[in-house]
């Protein structure tokens, strides 16, 4: 049996190794020490380097550990992390002050500020808590619409879609809606590594039902990012939220369908398409977003693939989108014919990483549903239905 591989194994290919499997057993099981991922990690990658035969029979070795780190671990129960939980304040807590009133809402007090609307926490005399999203619609600019985020939510009822309990107007031109409040979103939640992969896959599967549902109505999200996922609890269930720039067909405040507008999106999470200036873009501008996503989930330091830059430009995430999936060309991309900024621009030819390389430490299941949404022709993106269908939730 030949040994020249390994005279091409590299100290640096062998530490890449140690580290990807010493990540996913510490994501796979938390309170695990590092020490301990560290030494099951070289005794995998020993077991590895010796047994196999070639380079591929070694990097094969190597995932099959990284996948039975997880699936060891995949039984465990869905269960919150009291750590987390002890650096959150509890829903008993009341914010010290006086709140303001809004509407029926009495004592309400800020949770949240952003640049189109105002958070509110108010406490019911029941004990439930609610979240209500104070916006002024006249001071919204396109595509950012909440009388039609209203109607969409209305519409889209059910499933794993915020629900909307309430919405009414307040002097002043302002609107109001009422949900449940959510403690914590996916964003807040991978950033602390709170997490089990067992959790990650359920609200995963969440997030693919909630755009299901939306799709099947011929609604577009338009900004899916993991902030816009929200839960009550680590364990679950998680919700999409903020339908603020959706679309959908034939509503009357909705743009036309093949003049969409196209600065929708968040930064690393914008699909290619529109960054070339397609306006006729459909729902698999949310699975190229959801595919980003599910990358960002399913890899242990939970980093962005894609990055716009401090600023967001879009010829920076352009370049970070081509030297991650190689420059695409009209053969791997048909439809960029019809984008009117296509050509405008000479790109240097990057070749395609590969899938282990990018997602290091990632699940080949995870991997693997990664690689059949973040495609360049949109038709060729798994829908939500067809993601749900997928082994990464159903193996």
């Amino acid at each position: 049996m030949s040994e020249d591989w390994k005279k091409e194994l590299s100290f640096t290919d062998r530490l890449t190794a140690i580290q990807s499997i010493t990540a996913a057993y510490r994501y796979a099981s938390p309170a695990a020490s590092f020490a301990e991922a560290q030494s099951e990690a070289r005794r995998y990658e020993g077991e590895a380097y010796e047994k196999a035969s070639s380079k591929d029979e070694y990097d094969e070795l190597v995932q099959k550990a990284i996948d039975e780190a997880e699936e060891k671990h995949s039984a465990a129960p869905i269960i919150s992390s009291p750590q987390l939980e002890a650096e959150e304040p509890v829903d008993d807590e009341e914010p010290s002050g006086k709140g303001i009133d809004l509407g029926q809402y009495k004592n309400c007090h800020v949770h949240s500020d952003g640049p189109m609307s105002t958070i509110y926490r108010h406490r019911s005399e029941d004990g439930s808590v609610v979240a209500l999203k104070v916006t002024t619609p006249h001071l919204m600019q396109a595509p950012h619409d909440a009388k039609r985020e209203v109607q969409l939510l209305r519409q889209a009822a059910g499933s794993t879609v915020i629900p909307l309990l309430d919405s009414f107007d307040l002097s002043g031109g302002r609107l109001v809606m009422v949900f449940p409040f959510m403690k914590y979103s996916l964003d807040h939640l991978l950033r602390r590594d709170a997490l089990t992969p067992t959790q990650v896959r359920s609200h995963l599967r969440d997030m693919f039902r909630a755009l299901a549902h939306l799709h099947s109505q011929g609604i577009i999200h338009r900004d899916i990012k993991p902030s816009n996922i929200l839960l009550k609890s680590p364990s679950g269930p998680a919700y999409l939220a903020d339908l603020g720039i959706a679309w959908k067909e034939n509503e009357q405040r909705s743009e036309d369908p093949l003049a969409k507008i196209i600065d929708v999106g968040t930064t690393s999470y914008r699909p290619p398409e529109i960054l070339f200036g397609y306006k006729g873009y459909g729902t698999a501008l949310d699975l190229w977003a959801a595919g980003c996503v599910v990358a960002e989930a399913v890899v242990p330091d939970h980093k962005p693939l894609f990055d716009a830059g401090p600023v967001g430009s879009d010829l920076t995430l352009i370049q970070s989108i081509f030297t991650t999936l190689g420059t695409p060309d009209e053969e791997i991309w048909p439809e960029c014919t019809n984008f009117p900024d296509w050509g405008k621009f000479e790109f240097n030819k990057y070749p395609a990483k590969p899938w282990q390389q990018l997602l290091k430490g990632a699940s080949s299941r995870g991997r693997d549903l990664v690689s059949r949404l973040l495609v360049y022709e949109s038709s060729r993106r798994l829908t939500a239905e067809e993601a749900l269908q997928h082994p990464f939730f159903t193996g």
